[in-house]
């Protein structure tokens, strides 16, 4: 895990505290800020600061946004940060969006997220805003039910991706792996979902039966599973780096300071040789204006050990998400997310999330 710069910030009250300065934020892994918390954070990010609790030990630390270069945004509704991706803009900060677009309305796994069809048309502007390959889609998690199988999740997938055809680079899919999360397992339990663990031949099928639907189709996506241990490479999925430290390279090569802290060396691509030749050093990624670099992505020891994300700050809470899914990891009750939400709204402009 990175040991961020520290930057002595002067809190609402007066007080002089100590607060991590990242340089990569994530927001979040842990609730759904782009959808409910937009104002809160870009606010914040104005002020300079936001506070945090350690989901573990309930300490309560600060995060300056002194260093912040760049921002990856988790959501399933990322409509509300249309308004605000013009601030990040001003202040050369970039960008990019993990964008979880199911389609379980017809289940009712996901009551609190809006529409599909408004949901898909977000999609659509927020890549006209910013691009292709910022707006990334994710199916995840993949959930068998008693009225869900795997046909019918590539039913479900190929609605969608025939209609973002054009609109995004990659898919990122999970496998629901209820039993190894005890949160979702009790929320599943609790809402009476007649859920259904993956076999690998099941993930294999799925995996096979996808891959040929983005050939046949012309998608292109690049397809790849997040925090899966399973080895699909064969059908042309790749295990996932949702914190990419190639893909922000590619999108912000020309920062200086976020390419010196990722140790990211863009060079010029060297002049053909009599043979019309270019030849580039193992690993290398082409960029824009005749410019390369060599990829030494990293991953953060701290995630999960399929977890292929390089090293960032979240600054997101569990227990905060009004989302409010029948599967959901992040809340421990939806009565909980609620209370937090009603608190939140009480005081919007908190240094957290939850108005505490």
């Amino acid at each position: 895990m990175a040991t961020w710069e520290k930057d002595n910030i002067t809190i609402k009250n007066g007080q002089q505290v100590s607060a991590m300065a990242p340089i990569i934020v994530s927001a979040s892994r842990s609730t759904d800020i782009p959808a409910f918390y937009s104002d809160w954070f870009f606010h914040r990010l104005s002020e300079g600061y936001s506070a945090w609790k350690n989901p573990f030990n309930g300490t309560k630390s600060y995060v300056s946004y002194k260093n912040t270069r760049f921002i990856v945004f988790w959501s399933k509704n990322p409509r509300p940060l249309l308004q605000h991706l013009d601030f990040l803009k001003e202040r050369n900060i970039g960008c990019y969006i993990q964008y979880t677009l199911n389609d379980y309305e017809k289940e009712g796994l996901e009551r609190g997220v809006r529409p599909l069809t408004e949901r898909i048309e977000t999609f659509k502007l927020l890549v006209d805003k910013l691009g292709a390959g910022r707006v990334i889609w994710r199916f995840d998690p993949m959930i068998l039910t008693e009225g869900i199988s795997v046909d019918d999740l590539l039913v479900k997938v190929q609605n969608i991706g025939d209609q973002l055809k054009g609109y995004t680079e990659k898919m990122v899919f999970s496998y629901a792996d209820i039993l190894s999360y005890c949160k979702v397992k009790a929320n599943l339990e609790k809402n009476n979902i007649p859920y259904h663990e993956w076999t690998e031949d099941q993930m294999v099928l799925f995996a096979h039966k996808l891959s040929a639907m983005n050939k046949e189709l012309g998608w292109n996506f690049n397809l790849a599973t997040c925090g899966e241990k399973i080895d699909i490479k064969k059908y042309g999925i790749l295990h996932n780096r949702c914190i990419d430290g190639d893909l922000i390279t590619r999108l912000a090569w020309q920062d200086k300071a976020l390419m010196d802290f990722m140790k990211v060396k863009v060079e010029n691509v060297p002049t053909p040789s009599l043979f019309g030749e270019t030849e580039l050093p193992e690993g290398a990624i082409l960029l824009p204006h005749n410019h390369y670099f060599v990829s030494i992505h990293k991953k953060d020891v701290g995630q999960r050990p399929f977890c292929e994300c390089m090293t960032s700050k979240d600054i997101g809470e569990y227990n905060t998400c009004p989302h409010l899914c029948e599967y959901c990891y992040a809340n421990t009750t939806k009565q909980t997310a609620i209370d937090n939400w009603k608190r939140h709204q009480q005081n919007k402009e908190s240094e957290t999330i939850t108005g505490k």
